[in-house]
């Protein structure tokens, strides 16, 4: 019995180090990962091949004549132009946060970072209600604002003021925990070795913390992209000024100009396609660095 016993060891053993992660029977983990499959499929693989298929289903030439024409093109032209200033000023918000609230202590550190959180809690649509009341006609500033012929809403400063509210906790919450991380002793030494502390950011701490500001750049370019309730508020609607893509699918959608609608959701996928392969790549190249820096 005993020698049973003993000749049962190995076998239980190389069962565990095959599995070392659950005990659970083998139906229990291809469940869960058929039900993730299905719910992958059903909820996220399905409507983007389903965007595509409408997109397409009239052919090539009223697909790429939905993208081309005048208000297409203007909503394309607003979004990158709403991202490509949006996004510069995340980063240096970013940064400079997560260097404060990772390198120093100070007090109101803790409402910091809870503030930064803010817009992750509040409807992209009372934000954008927010910069109305602040900025609208009837506003605390409408009048000094219409005295000096200074447009915030219904214009694109408003947009990208909406759009950095909604975006700015993505860098910043990206790099917190990372600089939290990697703690202060090679930033303590550069300064004892007499470099000032700008020097010590660019020679130490940036090129530390660089694959995930690229990680944060790339999510945030993607929802300022894609934001739609804030910028719906501050837009106005005007078509061929005020509508970026998101909104230009919801006119093209109301009119049932449906091949239109698709042409252009399709693109937006496209671009979020586009966000999730730098996405991978970004992790794949940090996974890579971690590796090499580690010592053999």
């Amino acid at each position: 019995m005993t020698s049973m016993a003993s000749s049962s060891l190995p076998q239980a053993h190389r069962s565990f180090e095959g599995n070392p992660a659950t005990r659970e029977a083998a139906w229990i983990k291809w469940s869960l990962i058929v039900g993730a499959l299905a719910f992958f499929g059903l909820f996220l693989l399905f409507p983007l091949i389903a965007v595509f298929t409408e997109a397409l289903r009239k052919g090539w030439e009223v697909y790429l004549a939905a993208l081309t024409e005048p208000d297409a093109l203007s909503a394309i032209w607003l979004t990158l132009l709403v991202a490509a200033i949006a996004v510069p000023l995340n980063v240096i918000f970013g940064v400079c946060a997560a260097w404060a609230i990772a390198k120093f202590d100070f007090r109101g550190k803790q409402l910091l970072i809870t503030l930064i959180d803010l817009p992750f809690s509040i409807s992209p649509v009372i934000a954008g209600l927010m910069f109305v009341l602040l900025f609208g006609g009837q506003s605390w500033f409408g009048q000094w604002l219409m005295d000096h012929d200074i447009q915030i809403i219904f214009a694109v400063p408003g947009m990208v003021l909406a759009t950095v509210f909604i975006t700015f906790p993505f860098i910043a919450r990206e790099l917190i925990p990372l600089m939290q991380a990697q703690g202060r002793e090679e930033e303590e030494a550069a300064m004892v070795l007499g470099a000032s502390g700008l020097r010590t950011f660019w020679a130490v701490t940036l090129p530390n913390v660089k694959w995930g500001l690229l990680y944060g750049i790339v999510l945030c370019n993607a929802r300022a992209m894609g934001e739609f309730g804030a910028v719906s508020v501050v837009s106005g609607h005007i078509r061929g000024e005020t509508n970026t893509m998101p909104l230009h699918v919801e006119i093209l959608y109301n009119e049932y100009n449906f091949a239109a609608a698709f042409a252009v959701a399709s693109l937006l996928a496209l671009l979020a396609l586009v966000t999730i392969v730098i996405k991978m790549a970004i992790e794949w190249k940090s996974r890579v660095g971690a590796i090499a820096a580690k010592p053999s």
